[in-house]
């Protein structure tokens, strides 16, 4: 959805810090991320979920043990409601604090800078974690463990959706010329499954092939000051820019700006990745920029091993592969042999495996295709 038109928020330079400790998922930990990120003010992100060491000393140096608590220098202020609470006049003095004044020693303690999240609203990557991290806190209330069916009736009234809504329209003023491969894969992909969920609540699923057509055309965001449709993340960005189904053209033109950002090369592990709000589709699942091959691989090899990735009928030597591999040929080789070989190498170690090894040791496979269900995949 193109967000709502907002005064632009200008990204404040800090000669202080602002540090909020908190734990991936907490419902008020976000609400606070989310209320910096919208003033425009840059902060360090410590997670102390998995760290013990910090946790304490938390409780050391706060007299607390929840999250998330915040510091502007070394001034304390408290929790996201003690944030709330503050008065313009206190919260004026605590921003002028950080902004012309560096941060003293007895300010609290970090991690090693590559362990610290540092929040500069400015850079994508960073907005990118943010919002998958409450992406993440969406899918685990609304979505069930398998990833298959979304409630989006109780999305629709969730605090968090309306905070994910409010954050998606910082997307406009991102810089993305300076991603990594990997940053532009988990930022793409997170905000591809988001932006499909985002519209399903605002629009409606397609209910047929015209629908269909429209809906991944037109539902879109601004990002970085250009329209994204998801026909354009998906074709143009993380394929490459290559033709998508019933396209003539290419997504972008020689002139595009948005060329430049498209990854040189297609990602045929993407498609076991994007989820386009039907049945068939793979699993949901967040991504991050460290780990996004990896996760990739394994989303990969689950679907592969799954039924509505590939079966196979030895007695037939018939091997039926999900309608994805029809459509997207090209990008696994292009012929049926091909097409074969990369499924084989990308199938987990399981009997599956050595069943196609076998056949395909002795050649002459018929290569099908399973239905695709279309339909919602909206929790009844």
């Amino acid at each position: 959805m193109e967000p709502e038109d907002v005064d632009a928020v200008i990204p404040q330079q800090l000669e202080g810090r602002i540090t909020i400790y908190s734990i991936t998922g907490c419902i008020h930990c976000h609400r606070l991320k989310a209320c910096l990120t919208n003033m425009g003010l840059p902060f360090v992100n410590v997670d102390v979920m998995n760290n013990s060491v910090l946790q304490q000393q938390l409780v050391e140096i706060t007299g607390r043990h929840t999250v998330p608590q915040i510091y502007f220098n070394n001034v304390h202020v408290g929790g996201n409601d003690d944030f709330q609470n503050l008065t313009q006049e206190e919260l004026d003095k605590l921003i002028d604090l950080v902004k012309y004044t560096p941060a003293p020693p007895d300010s609290p303690p970090i991690p090693q800078l590559e362990e610290a999240e540092e929040n500069v609203p400015k850079e994508a990557s960073r907005l990118s974690e943010f919002m998958r991290d409450m992406i993440l806190q969406l899918f685990s209330e609304h979505i069930t463990p398998d990833g298959k069916y979304i409630n989006y009736k109780s999305m629709v009234g969730s605090a968090i959706f309306e905070e994910y809504c409010q954050l998606a329209t910082q997307l406009q003023r991102l810089d993305l010329e300076n991603l990594t491969r990997k940053e532009k894969l988990a930022f793409f992909i997170n905000v591809y499954n988001a932006l499909v969920i985002h519209g399903n609540i605002k629009q409606g699923p397609p209910k047929n092939i015209w629908q269909r057509y429209k809906y991944f055309n037109s539902v879109s965001y601004v990002i970085g000051g250009e329209v994204y449709t998801l026909q354009d993340i998906e074709n143009g960005v993380l394929r490459g820019n290559r033709k998508g189904i019933g396209q003539i053209i290419k997504p972008f033109s020689k002139g595009d700006p948005r060329l430049q950002i498209a990854l040189e090369e297609v990602e045929p592990l993407i498609h076991f990745a994007l989820n386009c709000g039907v049945r068939s589709c793979p699993p949901i699942k967040t991504y991050t920029a460290q780990e996004i091959d990896t996760q990739l691989k394994i989303s990969t090899e689950a679907f592969l091993d799954g039924a509505d990735g590939c079966q196979i009928d030895v007695s037939k030597k018939e091997v039926r592969l999900s309608q994805i591999f029809k459509w997207y040929k090209i990008d696994f080789g292009g012929t049926d042999e091909k097409v074969l070989q990369w499924v084989f190498e990308h199938l987990g170690d399981s009997p599956k495996k050595k069943v196609l090894k076998q056949l395909l040791e002795q050649g002459m496979i018929k290569v099908t295709h399973l239905p695709y269900d279309w339909s919602t995949n909206a929790l009844d």
